[in-house]
C-alpha cells in the first residue's frame, strides 16, 4: 500500500513545525505520557540512506493534515542524518498511521465531608436537600446532596487513546526493518495536540532497545524521562 507524497519545501516544513510547537506550548500539560514500543532489525545507518514518508493508510495520502505530520516524521529522520528523497527514488520507506479512539467515560467519587450550608459558597438557599447534574455511564441524572453532611461528590470525564504507528521497510525488497508504536491516555481528542507529542516521544532515543516498552514523559521545556514499563 504505497502512497506516494511529493517532497515539500524545506521552508515551508521550517515554518510550520515552529508555528505548530508554539500552539503545543500554549496547552501543554505538566507532562504528555506515552507508552512506546519499538521493534528493529537491521536498521541501517543513517550515512548513504535516503527515505520518504508514506502514509500507511491510503485514505490519509495526500491529506493536508497528514502532510502536516509527516513534515515532523521528516524533520525526525533528517535530525538523525536520514536523507529526504521522493518515495520513487528512496532507500527506505516509512509508512505512517496516527488516529485516535471514540474515548470512555471514567466516574470519580469523592468524600466532600462535613459542610456547613450557611458558609457553603455553592449553597442556593434550599434547606435540607438540593439536587445536583452528575454524568454515569453517558445518562445525565439526579443526586441527593445534604448540605449538613456532605456526602460523595460523582463526577465524570471522558478519557481518549490516541496511537502512532510507524514502521521502516526497504524500498527495493519490501524488507521490515523497523517498527514502532506510541500510545497514550488523556482528556483531550485534539490530534493536532497528540500526535506532535507522540511522535516527539517515538523519536526519544530512537531506535531504542528491540522489544522494550517504555513511559516516555514530553514535558513543556522539551525534556524527556524514560521508565521501562515492567
Amino acid at each position: 500500500m504505497t502512497a506516494f507524497k511529493s517532497v515539500r519545501s524545506r521552508t515551508f516544513k521550517l515554518a510550520a513545525i515552529p508555528l505548530l510547537l508554539a500552539g503545543l506550548a500554549a496547552c501543554a500539560s505538566p507532562g504528555f505520557k506515552a507508552d512506546v514500543s519499538r521493534f528493529q532489525s537491521k536498521l541501517p545507518a543513517p550515512q548513504g540512506e535516503t527515505f520518504a514518508v508514506v502514509a500507511d493508510d491510503p485514505a490519509l495520502a495526500g491529506g493536508l493534515e497528514f502532510a502536516l505530520y509527516a513534515d515532523l516524521v521528516e524533520a525526525q529522520m533528517e535530525r538523525l542524518g536520514y536523507a529526504q528523497a521522493e518515495p520513487d527514488n528512496a532507500s527506505l520507506l516509512v509508512r505512517f498511521d496516527y488516529g485516535v479512539d471514540n474515548g470512555r467515560e471514567k466516574v470519580r467519587t469523592t468524600d466532600t465531608g462535613f459542610r456547613d450550608p450557611f458558609w457553603d459558597p455553592w449553597y442556593r438557599g434550599y434547606y435540607g436537600s438540593r439536587y445536583y447534574r452528575s454524568r454515569f455511564r453517558g445518562a445525565w441524572g439526579y443526586g441527593f446532596y445534604d448540605p449538613w453532611f456532605g456526602g460523595p461528590e460523582v463526577r465524570s470525564y471522558t478519557v481518549y487513546t490516541s496511537g502512532i504507528d510507524m514502521k521502516i521497510d526497504r524500498a527495493e525488497t519490501g524488507e521490515r526493518l523497523f517498527e514502532g508504536k506510541a500510545q497514550a491516555v488523556s482528556t483531550s481528542n485534539r490530534l493536532q495536540h497528540l500526535v506532535p507529542n507522540l511522535i516527539e516521544a517515538m523519536f526519544t532515543d530512537f531506535p531504542g532497545n528491540s522489544g522494550e516498552t517504555l513511559r516516555i514523559t514530553i514535558k513543556p521545556e522539551e525534556t524527556k524521562v524514560r521508565q521501562v514499563n515492567n
